[in-house]
């Protein structure tokens, strides 16, 4: 096969360590091309500087400030060079020849925009995290990922097309980057490439789940499982997909479950266990769209 130069782009954020151990993995990969950049998003508690006297060959960049998942990643595809951008998460660690049958399948269509590999549990390494998603309920935003959970028994060993590939690690072809755009950089976290995914076939293309590449996933290192921040960031990130990709009829309906439904529903579940913390998150959630009504930023296409 040919080995068009592939830019693995990732982003550190207070976890040096567990970055070193993806760029370890990295480096007994059998792909021969690549480029590795890693995105320092202004770690208050670490020292990234590890990451480049580890890894030398690496291109470290510092950010001054947090931008969260898309606009790091948006600040490595616009130094990359290479003809694919591959966007892994530094909570993964990869296979030795995950990457060739990603490249394989772009090459093989030039109407593919994107692929994602199969992706398992670092901490179950028998179950799978993602072997593609189901569409998004356009009512209740919200996507349902296919074998989710399921111990891997080879029942997912065929590449399908998904309406969105996976944040942890998913490779754009950079025609398509330059055609599409960047992320959308007003999610900060959560929700971002399944807008972009859902741009990508807006404009014609197909994304692929690919059976026979492999990345083991640890899974959120950084934001913890079920927290506060967690809490805040995916309700309003959800709210935002609402807001940026569905319009019409389905808005007006979509915008009434949330209210009437969803909404009360999850503020009287927080109350009622007396989660506190994340009541007050939902809340600020909600509030930061009732605050931003008119902003016009929500609905930016960045570009390289």
């Amino acid at each position: 096969m040919k080995y068009p130069l592939v830019s693995i782009i990732t982003i550190n954020y207070n976890h040096s360590d567990v970055t070193c151990a993806l760029l370890d993995s990295l480096q007994r990969i059998t792909y021969p091309n690549i480029e590795i950049i890693v995105v320092d998003n202004a770690s208050p508690n670490d020292d990234p500087a590890v990451i480049k006297n580890s890894f030398p060959h690496i291109t470290l960049i510092r950010e001054k400030e947090n931008l969260g998942f898309a606009g790091g990643n948006n600040v490595g595809a616009r130094i990359a060079t290479g003809d694919y951008v591959l966007f892994i998460n530094n909570d993964t660690e990869v296979e030795p020849g995950f990457l060739e049958p990603l490249v394989a399948k772009c090459e093989s269509d030039k109407q593919i925009g994107g692929v994602s590999p199969k992706i398992r549990f670092y901490s179950r390494p028998d179950t799978i995290q993602f072997t593609g998603f189901t569409p998004i309920n356009p009512y209740t935003i919200r996507s349902r990922g296919l074998g989710f959970g399921e111990k891997d028994r080879g029942q997912y060993e065929k590449d399908v097309i998904t309406p969105f590939v996976h944040g942890a690690a998913m490779l754009i072809p950079m025609e398509v980057i330059r055609k599409v755009g960047l992320m959308a950089e007003c999610y900060f976290l959560y929700y971002e490439e399944l807008d972009w995914g859902s741009r990508i076939t807006q404009a014609g293309y197909q994304l692929w789940y690919v059976h026979n590449s492999l990345v083991m996933h640890k899974e959120s290192i950084s934001t913890g499982k079920l927290s506060p921040f967690k809490t805040y960031y995916i309700n309003r990130a959800r709210l935002l997909y609402l807001r940026r990709n569905v319009a019409g009829f389905r808005f007006l309906i979509a915008l009434m479950f949330q209210m009437f439904i969803s909404i009360p529903k999850n503020l009287a579940g927080f109350l009622f266990k007396g989660e506190f913390g994340h009541l007050k998150a939902y809340g600020r959630a909600i509030l930061w769209h009732l605050k931003n009504l008119q902003i016009n930023e929500i609905h930016a296409h960045p570009v390289l």
